[in-house]
């Protein structure tokens, strides 16, 4: 890539963000007076200006192949930027403070690209490490395979899904509670709560006859009985309401004959 004068005016002035920016002293090559500079870094470019408002700089300095150190000085807060070989040029330069100072050094000295490799491999080493501890991983665990084990088929799949039959039924009124519904071809047993099929199990209790509406009317009609004969709790239905149909007509009696 061919840089030149324009091209490096247009990266320095131009809105991308800086890494840092500030006013340093930096000292002469010739004259060892210090001037005041304006200093913008973006990636691994030091432009420095005249002025903070200046549209080109006065010059950059690339940091590749140099380091950035403490120097002693007449001056307070300086620091240094020296590069390689005889006949290189060392930078000298100062700041107003010693947090300006710190900050300058720590962006100045991670600016190179030999730094960023640097970087980039230790993160390379360490996501390495990481994918070997990660069973899952690329490089993960070298145990042996177990066995091949048989995918289970839906129908098995359902079975293992349905909820374990308790051992003991749950009972109401002192029988067993099924929720099968009797169909057409098989008739529900008429031996009531105490009947046991011939494994012991507890056998369903009968339904109770059902009764229908009758068409234009409102008056509901003994229809069909499901079951051939009344439940125990049917009989003991049917019993209390004679009593208790008894026992009405009797007090209606008796009101009517009181009354003159």
């Amino acid at each position: 890539m061919k840089l030149n004068e324009r091209s490096l005016a247009f990266y320095a002035t131009c809105d991308s963000p800086a890494d840092n920016s500030g006013f340093l002293y930096k000292r002469g090559e010739r004259h060892t007076a210090y001037h005041r500079r304006w200093f913008v870094l973006k990636g691994n470019m030091l432009f420095y200006f005249e002025e903070r408002d200046s549209r080109e700089p006065v010059g950059v300095i690339v940091l590749e192949g140099c380091n950035v150190e403490l120097c002693d000085s007449a001056e307070n807060f300086t620091f240094a930027i020296r590069f390689g070989g005889s006949k290189s040029r060392t930078y000298v330069l100062a700041a107003e403070s010693q947090e300006a100072m710190e900050s300058w050094v720590k962006s100045l000295s991670r600016a190179s690209f030999d730094y960023m490799r640097l970087v980039v491999r230790e993160l390379e080493k360490q996501l390495q490490e990481m994918s070997r501890g990660l069973p899952g991983g690329c490089g993960g665990s070298q145990d042996a395979p177990g066995p091949w084990k048989a995918k289970p088929s839906g129908l098995e799949q359902s079975r293992e899904r349905l909820p374990a039959l308790p051992a003991v039924l749950p009972k109401e009124n002192g029988c067993a509670v099924w929720n099968n519904v009797p169909g057409p071809e098989r008739l529900p047993d008429t031996s009531g709560c105490d009947g046991h099929d011939e494994e012991g199990t507890p056998r369903p209790p009968p339904l109770p006859p059902r009764r229908r509406v009758s068409n234009g009317s409102g008056t509901a009609s003994a229809g069909p009985a499901v079951a051939q004969s009344p439940s125990t709790f049917c009989r003991l239905h049917e019993q209390y309401s004679r009593e208790v149909a008894r026992l009405r007509r009797d007090w209606q009696q008796k009101q009517r004959g009181s009354q003159p």
